[in-house]
């Protein structure tokens, strides 16, 4: 018989006959948005996080999340970007060079009648504001700390799931599980989801940065052999860097003193933000893409990281993430209207979201890796066509859009909450 465990949120409640009608494991960026989005509909959601109360999933850490105008709107929507207590950076124009090539690409959101192409967020502020709006949910449950120790099969109606904290094991029942628990995701692996995985050999630092010039609005997207330099304007005049090196290279770049890693950043990137002068602290992550064989099982999705893990050039990866969370709850919510006892997890909303994720899935994944891979490559030949590349970014105006709208988040059959400005 399960037991109560002593880490739930003190207004749960918790009995053997209980079954959600949700249950997210993993309260990172996607899982934990998945739950305020379900908050409104009613239904009873319960939330298992690795992370004890009071401290936050390593993911929101020092990195910058480049947030697409659709994902600003669907944010604001469900509360969450009223709860930032740090400003965001606006990213107003998209400058994209690459080293050694000719030409350049400028996408100016002014020139579409935007005020900005999206916002910068500091994974960290991301992470206190998320977590604000969650202690504000009153029907959600949250099983915290708790690891995953494995599924049963599905069965009248509902999933199993086994997991433990230090109290013991327990096991908790949903109509629908979601695996929101990222790129190495247990669940996906508990339900025998295959993976493709692609590595890149590159590693990505990301940091805090200062230069002369005072951050105007502009993120930079300056391509290399090794991967992207890209500089994204935050909201306290600063630059968040993701600086892209050789795998290889990555022990030697990681032992570099700070006036050595902005000289060799600098030399990657150049001139056009002026002078690095100073950055924090360093992370290193790598770039692997991984994409989950398929992103449903029975009463069991995949969004976000354990559905798809994208290379960062782009910035869409959360974004991405974001679309798989709320159309999932867009079509709960649809059944709902129609049957206040409709199933979360019946075959039919399953099929549903496959159906509907699946164009923007698949044009960002292919986008993001053709992307990678084209920019990166060294072939001699491979310069005239970046460089026609470049020109046709700057110079067309059917190009421009494609790119501008994949930018803002407007792939595929969108959500309403993104479509919705919210002031």
């Amino acid at each position: 018989m399960p037991v109560a465990a002593p880490s739930l949120t003190p207004s749960a409640s918790h009995s053997p006959d209980r079954i959600h009608d949700v249950l997210i494991v993993g309260g990172g960026l996607v899982g934990s948005s998945l739950a305020i989005a379900l908050e409104r509909l009613g239904i009873d959601v319960g939330l298992v996080e690795a992370s004890p109360a009071g401290t936050l999933p390593a993911v929101f850490d020092e990195r910058n999340l480049s947030f697409a105008e659709a994902t600003v709107n669907a944010l604001s929507a469900l509360g969450v970007l009223q709860k930032l207590r740090a400003p965001a950076g606006s990213i107003q124009r998209i400058h994209i060079s690459r080293r050694g090539d000719f030409g350049r690409g400028l996408l100016d959101a002014a020139r579409y009648g935007r005020t900005e192409f999206g916002r910068v967020v500091v994974a960290r502020d991301f992470g206190e504001a998320l977590e604000a709006r969650l202690a504000e949910l009153s029907g959600l449950t949250r099983y915290r700390p708790m690891r995953l120790l494995g599924l049963a099969e599905a069965d009248a109606g509902h999933r199993t799931v086994r997991v433990a904290d230090d109290a013991g094991e327990h096991v908790l029942r949903a109509r629908l599980l979601v695996a929101a628990d990222g790129t190495r995701s247990m669940v996906r692996d508990a339900l025998g989801i295959g993976i493709d995985e692609y590595d890149y050999a590159q590693a990505l630092f990301v940091t805090r940065l200062r230069t002369t010039r005072t951050p105007d609005g502009t993120a930079y997207e300056r391509l290399g052999d090794e991967g992207p330099t890209a500089l994204l304007p935050r909201g306290d005049r600063h630059y968040g860097l993701i600086h892209a090196v050789a795998r290889q290279d990555a022990e030697a770049v990681a032992a570099l003193d700070e006036t050595a890693f902005l000289a060799r950043a600098q030399a990657a990137f150049g001139w056009r933000a002026g002078r690095f002068v100073a950055c924090g602290p360093r992370s290193t992550h790598a770039a692997v893409r991984v994409v989950a064989q398929r992103v449903i099982a029975p009463r069991a999705v995949l969004v976000g990281n354990a559905a798809q893990t994208i290379h960062p050039i782009g910035a869409q990866g959360f974004n991405l993430g974001l679309r798989d969370a709320l159309t999932l709850a867009e079509l709960i919510a649809d059944a709902r209207a129609q049957d206040a006892a409709a199933d979360c997890g019946s075959s039919a909303l399953l099929d549903a979201y496959v159906q509907r994720r699946q164009d923007d899935r698949t044009r960002t994944i292919e986008f993001s890796d053709g992307l990678a891979r084209l920019t990166a490559n060294e072939a001699p030949l491979m310069r005239p066509l970046r460089s026609l590349g470049l020109f046709a970014v700057d110079r067309l105006p059917s190009v421009q859009a494609y790119l501008v709208g994949g930018a803002m988040g407007y792939r595929g059959d969108v959500p309403a909450l993104c479509r919705e400005p919210r002031a």
